[in-house]
């Protein structure tokens, strides 16, 4: 019998960078009608209590996770998908603006 990990260890929360997307991938995905937000180079706490989708348009950041060693950079041009329950420091070096998202996949789709 083997064994599945759950998707609810914290041990398990990846964060998963794509660089580059094409312009086709985020016309499709939307991004450009998603929320901005931004911050200035500093450190910041920071808790997702939902799965995150974001595009960075600049900046240039360092997430290290409370339950892991792992560092993960990403910056401007990259997509980023933070999951749901990640605790983890944002070591920014270059403001950071991006559109984002919140993935709540436990609500039905409407279409």
């Amino acid at each position: 019998m083997a064994a599945e990990s759950s998707s609810n260890s914290s041990t398990n929360l990846r964060i998963v960078v794509q660089n580059n997307p094409s312009d086709s991938q985020l016309s499709e995905l939307g991004i450009k009608s998603w929320p901005k937000w931004g911050c200035p180079p500093g450190k910041y706490q920071l808790k997702f209590d939902e799965q995150e989708t974001c595009y960075l348009v600049r900046g240039k950041v360092k997430v290290k996770s409370k339950n892991s060693s792992e560092v993960v950079e990403f910056g401007a041009g990259d997509l980023v998908i933070l999951p749901k329950g990640l605790s983890c420091t944002w070591d920014v070096s270059v403001a950071v603006d991006k559109h984002y998202k919140f993935d709540t996949s436990s609500s039905p789709s409407s279409s």
